[in-house]
């Protein structure tokens, strides 16, 4: 599996060659993205991008669209919803919570007797 710098390298050079082949210049993207051509020209080489940089350019290259497809959708049906008959879930709780309580004593449990 791929490291996360070598999938951003990757989809960097991903998005140069989409660039080129659209017959775009770097300061053009840069204008339309709103960031700078030496953001662009960092991008391009690799030195990562922030998050935001990365929508924006794709957004610029009219691939916005297909940020949607990264992640699987979460949404129940509304029928799996009433099976269910929980609330949606807001945060995530570790197990090790179950863990705790299982182990718990009482300070004087330890001891082996009465004194």
């Amino acid at each position: 599996m791929k490291s996360s710098s070598q999938f951003e390298n990757d989809l960097c050079q991903q998005l140069e060659q989409i660039r080129l082949a659209r017959n775009v210049t770097q300061q053009q993207l840069a204008d339309k993205a709103g960031v700078s051509r030496g953001t662009i020209i960092r991008m391009e080489k690799g030195s990562g991008c922030t998050l935001n940089t990365f929508i924006r350019v794709l957004s610029a290259l009219s691939l916005g669209e297909h940020l949607e497809e990264l992640l699987p959708a979460t949404a129940l049906r509304p029928v799996d919803r009433v099976r269910r008959s929980e609330k949606p879930r807001r945060r995530a709780r570790p197990d090790a919570m179950k863990h705790r309580e299982a182990s718990w004593q009482w300070a004087d449990e330890s001891v082996s007797g009465p004194a």
